[in-house]
């Protein structure tokens, strides 16, 4: 057993953090690296310039990675494999918090370092795995409804799928729009997307610990018909199989949309498009009623090959704190993790979709804590697209997922 090994094991064993460099010794301070998807809305090095004038001798350098977060891990993944100190700090999809940290990748943090009482509690839960504190919370996500408000005129927008069906379709036609997009790619948006579905149509896809296959046949069918017969129908344009964030967020903003599933980070660039003054936000529609998101953001870790962990977890520390997160918001329209951002009366009047939001990630649900979750997800995604191209009936579908969802779990990945 190495030394490196020992006090990982040691630290693990005392709840303690396991900061420490890669040969063992104490943390070091120094130039460090933010490894993180690509900064679409153009906010993030303002803030990190603001961190490198008061740490002069503690630089950040950003390393920006692929948007989609399939491709941000993979990347991650080659590096870590390879126990490359180039990474310092990781901006991780809250999802993976299980795998990187049972693949030794990341140190557990010291829960006490950090005001996480403060932060929204659903966000806290997806940086611990088997008790222990692997990340902090960064931004948080839940996927909402964006609508045209013009366009809608006295209507009140969906609430149900019933509901969004008939006013895409009708208003859609009349408008010459398409009706409704979300991220339809083969991809983790996808999964998002069907999982969404299934939870909004009252199930779920596995057990919370990721044990069991907990999907109902009858509700899945349900969930995955709702989009296979809008794209089928026409309201569900055939453009948005090739959609991912990015694309529908240009779509919506464009004005070529009705309406558009998507997260937060869309609101700010469309209040500067050709749809300002014209849209708001909602929460998803479900089967009888309001559905539920799955629950996104990112959170950040100490790698666990850095050699200038100090810096790192001194970064984290600050990048997370009260007034950088009230920046994140207001210059990135990124979800940010403290509570009481979203009761604040000024910044509820610069984004009203605020309280909406709020009620969005307190409802929304987890994606299932496995270390095994890229598995789970690619099963979900390369499923779900088949059906949605209609090469593969929905029922079908659903039967052969359900089986393959059982074979990652009992093959452990």
């Amino acid at each position: 057993m190495t030394r490196r090994t020992l006090m990982f094991l040691v630290a693990l064993a005392t709840g303690c953090s396991a900061l420490g460099a890669p040969d063992g010794e104490p943390p070091a301070a120094g130039p460090i690296t933010l490894a993180i998807g690509r900064d679409t809305t153009a906010y993030l090095r303002p803030l990190l310039d603001r961190w490198n004038s008061a740490h002069p001798a503690e630089p950040v350098t950003l390393l920006e990675l692929p948007e989609a977060a399939d491709e941000q891990r993979a990347q991650m993944v080659a590096n870590l494999q390879a126990h490359s100190d180039r990474y310092d700090v990781l901006g991780l999809d809250v999802v993976w918090t299980a795998e990187f940290a049972d693949a030794g990748w990341i140190v557990p943090l010291d829960r006490g370092a950090f005001p996480l009482a403060k932060f929204l509690p659903p966000v806290v839960d997806t940086a611990v795995y088997q008790d222990k504190l692997w990340a902090v919370p960064y931004t948080s996500n839940a996927g909402l409804l964006y609508y045209r408000t013009d366009l809608l005129g006295t209507e009140k927008p969906p609430r149900t799928w019933a509901e969004l069906r008939d006013q895409a379709t009708r208003l859609g036609r009349d408008k010459g729009l398409g009706g409704y997009a979300g991220q339809f790619l083969p991809y983790e948006g996808l999964t998002v997307n069907f999982a969404e579905a299934v939870q909004s149509a009252g199930g779920e896809i596995l057990s919370p610990d990721a044990r069991r296959v907990t999907m109902d046949p009858a509700v899945a069918t349900t969930a995955l018909d709702f989009l296979v017969t809008g794209l089928r129908d026409g309201w569900i344009p055939q453009e948005a199989l090739s959609f991912k964030e990015e694309e529908s967020r240009l779509a919506f903003q464009e004005g070529r949309l009705l309406f558009a599933r998507n997260w937060p980070h869309a609101y700010g660039p469309a209040t500067h498009s050709a749809v300002a003054g014209k849209f708001a936000v909602t929460r998803l529609p479900g089967r009888d009623g309001p559905g539920s998101s799955s629950l996104g953001g990112t959170n950040l870790a100490v790698s666990a090959f850095s050699r200038r962990q100090q810096s790192a977890l001194d970064f984290i520390r600050y990048f997370t704190g009260l007034e950088n997160q009230r920046l994140v918001l207001t210059e990135g329209s990124f979800p940010p993790v403290w509570t009481q951002l979203y009761d604040d009366p000024a910044l509820i009047e610069r984004f009203p979709y605020l309280p909406v939001l709020k009620e969005a990630i307190l409802t929304a649900r987890p994606r299932p804590v496995t270390a095994n979750y890229n598995q789970v997800s690619l099963a979900v995604s390369s499923a779900v697209s088949g059906a949605l191209s209609r090469t593969t009936p929905v029922g079908e579908t659903v039967a052969n997922l359900k089986r393959q969802l059982g074979e990652v779990i009992r093959s452990g990945g």
